[in-house]
């Protein structure tokens, strides 16, 4: 069916009607969601013992200042688990395909929610601590992760019909949240470049994470490289 059909992949679909165990099963054969499956379970597990690694060092439950990196790596783990389980068990039906990425796009929505905890609290610049921005920085964040949400999965519904609809709601639905939750890292980078400030580790690591999701964001939106070469990357290296 055409529902189960990506651009620029031509073969390695598993049967549109695959039970449970079979979709279970293929995760261990090569399919066109073998590697998507696995690049988002292993990372899971690597989350969860860094979260393990950190709990053995800092009082989570005792103190207030460790509760929004609490909540943020609960949803770190909890994001490509979900993403892991949407791309095992898409090929059900044309229902359960919906299904699983309805709770996709919602972890990832309360993914850019954990960030925007993370960020509001430990990011934020100095001078905009009690401010506006820091005051409902993170109630806009849980407003965005719900509209987002629904738009994501709205997103759905036109794909056959409209699919460049399709791909611009849910490119919208992705990158709002993303620019929004990082204001106090973009703030940062413009006034350390302003300012001629010292590289540090930390500097560093913004650049890096804004590079890496910028360039994710345009492989998700482009469908490169399957898209040049229809059928050369149906097992590895397409876009997702």
């Amino acid at each position: 069916p055409q529902i189960f059909w990506e651009d620029g992949i031509m073969s390695g679909y598993r049967h549109p009607k695959s039970s449970a165990l079979d979709c279970v099963l293929s995760s261990f054969q090569m399919t066109n969601e073998t590697v998507n499956i696995w690049t988002h379970f292993l990372p899971t597990w690597y989350f969860v013992w860094r979260f393990l690694v950190l709990s053995s060092s800092l009082d989570f439950c005792q103190e207030p200042y460790h509760w929004p990196l609490l909540i943020y790596l609960l949803l770190v783990c909890l994001y490509p688990f979900a993403s892991s389980c949407a791309h095992t068990f898409s090929s059900m039906s044309a229902r359960a395909r919906h299904i699983c990425y309805f709770c996709d796009y919602g972890a990832l929505s309360l993914y850019s929610l954990g960030c925007a905890f993370a960020y509001g609290a430990y990011a934020m610049p100095d001078h905009w601590v009690s401010g506006v921005l820091h005051r409902y920085f993170v109630p806009a964040a849980a407003f965005n992760s719900f509209v987002c949400t629904g738009l994501s999965c709205y997103s759905r519904f036109p794909e056959l019909e409209r699919p460049r609809l399709s791909k611009v709601l849910r490119t919208a639905a992705f990158v709002y949240p993303f620019l929004y939750d990082n204001i106090p890292l973009f703030y940062r980078l413009l006034f350390c470049l302003w300012s001629n400030c010292a590289w540090s580790e930390a500097v560093a690591g913004y650049c890096y994470h804004l590079l890496f999701a910028l360039l994710t964001g345009f492989l998700f939106a482009s469908h490169l490289p399957e898209r040049l070469a229809p059928g050369r990357f149906d097992y590895i290296g397409e876009q997702h």
